[in-house]
């Protein structure tokens, strides 16, 4: 059968819709979320929709192997410990994290890239050097304005964050974790096209001593 100039015109749009169809976006943009203890540690690097629904468990095939961060477990467990149990050794955190979340961001990186991308964004974050700048100390065991912990953040990053709270067991608002917004290359943190549904945070807060911020969510 012979196709004239109009039948490979179809063909070739038929052909790009298809491409278009299959390479579409895997997700808009990450959060990038720390608690507090001492300094900050990582709780993850969550893929997101710019609507605020996310993916999770993305690839099944493609389980933590322990053996490809064995190198960076050192540096993982000071910057990316497990807070829920102090004196385990991550793995099954880091497992967690990248079978829920990693696996949803295969096209930016691997496993190994996946942890290195977080342990980067925490390193050009350094929240705490941003909230000491603005004399904010969060191991002092004081009461600080929200307002002044988010402005601080905002001009040490460029950004502002989300910050979510629990409630101790006295009625006081402390800091629970802190979101930042970064690209969908996990390179450079963002505007937030859309801030999560976390718990709000009073006028004035405390940040959590290590012993007591000793309970994570696998989220």
């Amino acid at each position: 059968m012979k196709l004239n100039g109009k039948g490979f015109l179809i063909i070739f749009l038929v052909i790009q819709c298809v491409t278009i169809l299959t390479v579409a976006k895997d997700f808009d943009f990450f959060y990038f979320v720390q608690q507090p203890a001492e300094d900050f540690s990582i709780h993850g690097l969550w893929p997101n929709y710019n609507d605020g629904t996310y993916p999770s468990n993305c690839d099944s095939t493609n389980s933590f192997d322990d053996s490809k961060v064995s190198d960076l477990e050192s540096v993982l467990q000071k910057e990316w410990p497990t807070l829920a149990c102090p004196s385990g050794d991550g793995l099954k955190f880091w497992r967690h994290e990248w079978e829920k979340h990693g696996t949803c961001a295969e096209s930016i990186f691997d496993e190994r890239g996946y942890f290195e991308a977080a342990l980067s964004l925490k390193k050009k974050a350094n929240l705490l050097r941003a909230l000491e700048h603005a004399g904010i100390r969060p191991a002092d065991g004081k009461f600080h304005k929200m307002e002044q912990i988010k402005d601080a953040i905002t001009k040490g990053v460029g950004y502002a964050p989300y910050i979510e709270c629990n409630v101790d067991s006295s009625g006081y608002h402390q800091v629970y974790q802190v979101y930042q917004c970064v690209d969908a290359s996990a390179t450079n943190f963002i505007e937030c096209p859309v801030f999560p549904h976390g718990r709000a945070c009073g006028n004035k807060v405390e940040f959590p001593s290590f012993s007591s911020a000793s309970s994570r969510d696998e989220l």
